[in-house]
C-alpha cells in the first residue's frame, strides 16, 4: 500500500522539462561565428524566440546559461556570437578592444547582431512573429541598437547596457523596449538624461527600472561584490530584474489585445 501511495504521488509532479542545446555555426560576411541555442524538448507547438546578446567578453558560460534559463520557460533562445568563433577576451583590455571596435562602429554592431538574429529564426519551432532579444552590458546597448534600427521584434530588454547612441532614433521603434539598469552604475548613469528624451521624442514605448544599490554587471556573479570597483553583483536586482523581463515577455508575446 506504502508504495502505491508514492507511485500516485510522483506520477503527480510535474514532468522536468528536457533543456536541449547545440553550438551553431554560421557567417557574417567572411568572419565565422559559433552561437549557442537552447530549447525545450518534447513540443510540437511554435514558441516565442530569444536571442541573447553577450557581454564584452565574449559568447562563453554566462550567455549560454542565459540562454538555457529562457528555454526552462518555454522560449527557444540563441545566445549570438558577437566577435568571431573561439574569440573571448581575457583581460578588461582585450573586452574593452573587441567590444570598442563595435560601439565606434553602430552600423557594424546592427549588422552583426541581426546575423545572429537570423539564426535563431531558423532554430526549431519558432514563432517568427513572437521574437524578442536581451543583452548585457555590451549585449545591453547591441539589443537597443536593434530597436533603434526598427528591427521587426516584439521588444527588447537590456540588463545594465550602455545608453548613450552617436544615432539617437528619431522614429517610434517597432520593439518595446526595457531597460534594466542599477541606479547607482557610474558608467551608464551619464547618458541616462539623452536616452529618456530619446524616447519621449521617438515615442517609442519603453520602461525605465532602476535598481537601488546596484552598480554595473549587476547580474553576473562573476563580477563579485565590492561595489567599490564599479561592477558588482547584487542578487536582489539580479532577481527582480529577471522577474522584471519575464512579465514584459508574458505582455509582448501575449495574443490578448492591451487596453
Amino acid at each position: 500500500m506504502k508504495y502505491a501511495i508514492l507511485a500516485v504521488l510522483f506520477a503527480a509532479l510535474p514532468a522536468q522539462a528536457l533543456i536541449k542545446t547545440k553550438l551553431v555555426e554560421y557567417k557574417h560576411g567572411d568572419v565565422v561565428l559559433q552561437g549557442y541555442a537552447a530549447w525545450e524538448d518534447g513540443f510540437k507547438d511554435t514558441r516565442p524566440g530569444v536571442l541573447v546578446v553577450h557581454e564584452w567578453w565574449g559568447q562563453g558560460p554566462y550567455a549560454r546559461r542565459r540562454a538555457e534559463q529562457l528555454a526552462k520557460l518555454g522560449y527557444t533562445a540563441f545566445a549570438l556570437d558577437m566577435y568571431g568563433k573561439g574569440v573571448y577576451a581575457k583581460d578588461h583590455e582585450e573586452a574593452g578592444k573587441l567590444a570598442g571596435a563595435f560601439f565606434g562602429d553602430r552600423k557594424a554592431m546592427r549588422e552583426r547582431a541581426l546575423a545572429g538574429l537570423e539564426q535563431l529564426k531558423k532554430l526549431p519551432f519558432v514563432d517568427q512573429g513572437k521574437v524578442a532579444a536581451i543583452g548585457y552590458c555590451f549585449g545591453g546597448t547591441t539589443v537597443l541598437e536593434l530597436a533603434r534600427a526598427g528591427t521587426d521584434l516584439k521588444g527588447v530588454a537590456s540588463f545594465h547596457g550602455n545608453l548613450a547612441t552617436p544615432t539617437p532614433t528619431t522614429e517610434k521603434p517597432k520593439a518595446s523596449i526595457l531597460v534594466l539598469h542599477g541606479a547607482d552604475d557610474n558608467f551608464v548613469n551619464p547618458g541616462v538624461p539623452a536616452f529618456i528624451e530619446e524616447m519621449r521624442k521617438s515615442g517609442a514605448d519603453w520602461s525605465f527600472v532602476q535598481y537601488g544599490g546596484a552598480v554595473h554587471s549587476f547580474t553576473v556573479p562573476e563580477a563579485g561584490t565590492d561595489t567599490s570597483k564599479g561592477m558588482a553583483y547584487n542578487k536582489e536586482a539580479d532577481r527582480r530584474s529577471w522577474e522584471t523581463m519575464k512579465s514584459f515577455f508574458e505582455e509582448i508575446f501575449s495574443d490578448k489585445p492591451t487596453k
